[in-house]
């Protein structure tokens, strides 16, 4: 594959969703990327389900998401020869990912000093719950869990009634900030010629998102809670009912307010609404005078008035009608690629793209051990 990390070799043994989604951004800029899975059901991704597709009804839809650009080999790193060949590999690879819960992978043999024997050039990621250190380092970690250990759970939802992100958001946060310290790690060892650890983990890519959230605490020493589909910091600013559903609306400044309330037929001065801070204080006021307006019609109505007065507006579309909707397909963000049993699919595209460049060619989330055989090649000849 070409792209900006055509010539790196990334060696992932993660599974689940953080490690894998941090590999797979790296495979989406042109890297290859050799997954590692156990020869008995592999990454336990792959049994995640429903949506199960395929002759069979095996192939889980959430593997798919977080592997394509990859190739699949088995070993068991309990074993001889599964360490075997992984030393092999770390020894022909840029990059190493692993999400073990801590030790695990010393464990098994492959601490950090003995990895960097083999290979003192080798940048490895480690992501894990919450930390490699501290007083619960050695915690296991999943998605929801670290949601709500870290605070998210607590600003999501209505107030009182603490919710879940809908997507699994820490350990996608985990996979982003973990690539991205991946590319920060490999642009110094250009100049020191040595690899380096880089560690995150679902508590600290949550955290390290708080925003405005967290430096309401830190520094103004409020705890927040959450207000539903409104922002607590802008108003109005956020999902309203109309005659046939809900719209959104964004005011980001006074500006914006006046074009609303001329629009909605609101005196933008009046006492509690003049000022930003008023408006939040008097939030509930001004979304019930807002709701009420709003009833008279539909949301295309609304829509197109909003936009035509110049007021950021939107709709909330359900999953399937945002990979119908043409901008999704003009930015690239839907892919296809050919499988090897579902045959030419559909995926989520990656967010990125880059000038100058044609689209990149991708290819589909492998079958348990595809590439055995191919990669034992390409070993030998780098070896030989």
């Amino acid at each position: 594959m070409h792209g900006a990390l055509g010539d790196i070799v990334v060696l992932d043994l993660s599974r689940a969703l953080a490690g894998p989604h941090a590999a797979q951004m790296l495979g989406d800029l042109g890297a290859l990327v050799i997954k590692v899975e156990h020869p008995v059901g592999g990454d336990e991704s792959r049994g995640w389900g429903p949506p199960f597709v395929g002759p069979d009804a095996d192939v889980s839809t959430y593997f798919l998401a977080a592997n394509r650009n990859k190739r699949s080999v088995t070993a068991d790193l309990k074993t001889p020869g599964g360490r075997a060949l992984v030393e092999r590999l770390v020894r022909r690879s840029d990059v190493l990912v692993e999400n073990f819960r801590t030790g695990v992978l010393d464990r098994l043999g492959f601490s950090v000093e003995r990895l960097h024997e083999l290979n003192p050039r080798l940048v490895i990621l480690s992501i894990t719950g919450f930390g490699h250190d501290g007083p619960e380092g050695g915690r296991p970690g999943y998605d929801q869990i670290a949601q709500g250990e870290a605070g998210l759970m607590s600003v999501t939802g209505p107030p009182g009634e603490p919710y879940r992100v809908g997507s699994p958001i820490a350990d996608l946060l985990a996979g982003i900030h973990g690539a991205y310290g991946v590319a920060a790690a490999l642009y110094e060892r250009e100049r020191t010629g040595r690899g380096k650890v880089v560690r995150t983990s679902l508590l600290a890519s949550v955290a390290a998102v708080h925003a405005y959230h967290g430096t309401a605490w830190t520094v103004a020493g409020q705890v927040p809670v959450g207000v539903g589909n409104h922002h607590p910091s802008i108003a109005p600013y956020g999902a309203f009912r109309c005659a046939d559903g809900m719209i959104q609306i964004a005011a980001g400044n006074d500006a914006q307010w006046r074009k609303v309330a001329a629009l909605l037929g609101l005196d933008p001065a009046v006492p509690g609404y003049a000022t930003n801070r008023d408006r939040c204080e008097h939030r509930d006021e001004l979304v019930a005078d807002i709701e009420r307006t709003l009833a008279g019609h539909g949301r295309a109505h609304w829509l197109a008035a909003l936009e035509a007065a110049g007021v950021s507006a939107g709709t909330v579309r359900s999953i399937d009608e945002v990979y119908a909707w043409e901008q999704t397909r003009s930015q690239g963000l839907l892919i296809e690629v050919d499988h090897p049993v579902l045959g030419a699919i559909e995926l989520p595209g990656p967010p990125l793209r880059f000038d100058g460049e044609p689209p990149a060619r991708h290819t589909a989330p492998p079958v348990l051990g595809q590439h055995n055989d191919e990669v034992l090649a390409w070993l030998e000849e780098r070896e030989g």
